[in-house]
């Protein structure tokens, strides 16, 4: 904790200076939930469109990742969607308790309109969020898995930590998660270094037709190696995972480290050129941009 906040105040403001403080986001139609379809909300926030199903991951929704309201991290773009736009939600993925996964504002606006969402999240974390009037929340070990609404869910291995204050680290856990819904895979990483895991997932739980990786947020390497991947590290992970194809995230969204605002899809453009995998392969989205399953 005390090296991720190290990081956050040695950050460079000016990588991210020459963009506005608030960038206009391109307008898109919203999604149809009919059609099989992921929509990029912002950070590691999506919204996924499942025949009938709709299933967010990690929803921020907020002006700010962080404990208060009048500092901390500010979000340079609005959600892709707001959540009084977003069709009836069925699930709730959280893969960690970091303030830019788990938004207890945005989880209670969310819940309010849609009190029969179903939220799974990682080890430890049922009880805090039952005290944020947020109940019935399943929380998953490692490899324990549970269906809901017919979609399987699988938690998987990621390297990270899990902290909301100085005094909590890791009393909980970290996951990504396999969704297994009618034969179509979906991965979602959470927040995680590279690691061997990637590896291992695919090897129990098969290749996944799309994955949903992180590429921002890992400069200075020698503090953020451990716990966030460069996008040539998640151009790795993507070929341990066999996937389809993959999606980026984790960037664009709120300045957490020194790197410059637009470095991650350059870099990933480079690296997927390097490991010569075609760009309709590892891509990247609009904030607010749709792409059919």
């Amino acid at each position: 904790m005390l090296r991720l906040l190290k990081a956050r105040m040695s950050r460079d403001q000016a990588n991210w200076a020459r963009w506005p403080s608030h960038v206009e986001n391109t307008p898109y139609p919203p999604p149809d939930p009919a059609q099989p379809s992921i929509t990029w909300i912002g950070h590691s926030s999506f919204l996924l469109c499942l025949e009938g199903l709709n299933v967010l991951t990690d929803p921020v929704f907020s002006e700010r990742c962080s404990p208060v309201r009048f500092a901390g991290p500010k979000r340079v773009r609005d959600p892709g969607l707001s959540i009084d736009a977003l069709p009836r939600i069925d699930l709730i993925l959280l893969s960690h308790n970091h303030y830019d996964h788990m938004d207890i504002l945005s989880l209670r606006h969310i819940h309010r309109r849609f009190p029969m969402a179903r939220i799974v999240t990682s080890l430890g974390n049922a009880s805090f969020l039952k005290r944020q009037r947020l109940p019935g929340a399943v929380e998953l070990d490692w490899w324990d898995h549970v269906t809901v609404h017919g979609i399987h869910v699988t938690a998987t291995p990621a390297r990270h930590f899990a902290a909301r204050t100085l005094w909590d680290r890791n009393k909980t856990l970290w996951a990504g998660f396999m969704l297994n819904y009618r034969g179509r895979k979906l991965y979602f990483a959470g927040d995680s270094g590279y690691t061997k895991f990637f590896g291992e997932i695919h090897y129990r739980l098969g290749a996944p037709d799309l994955a949903l990786l992180p590429i921002g947020a890992y400069a200075p390497r020698e503090m953020m190696a451990s716990v966030h991947m460069d996008p040539v590290e998640a151009v790795r992970a993507f070929q341990d995972l066999h996937a389809q194809r993959a999606i980026g995230m984790h960037f664009g969204t709120f300045q957490l480290t020194s790197e410059p605002i637009d470095a991650p899809e350059m870099e990933l453009e480079l690296a997927l050129a390097q490991a010569n995998i075609p760009p309709e392969r590892f891509f990247t989205l609009d904030v607010g941009q749709t792409t059919w399953l």
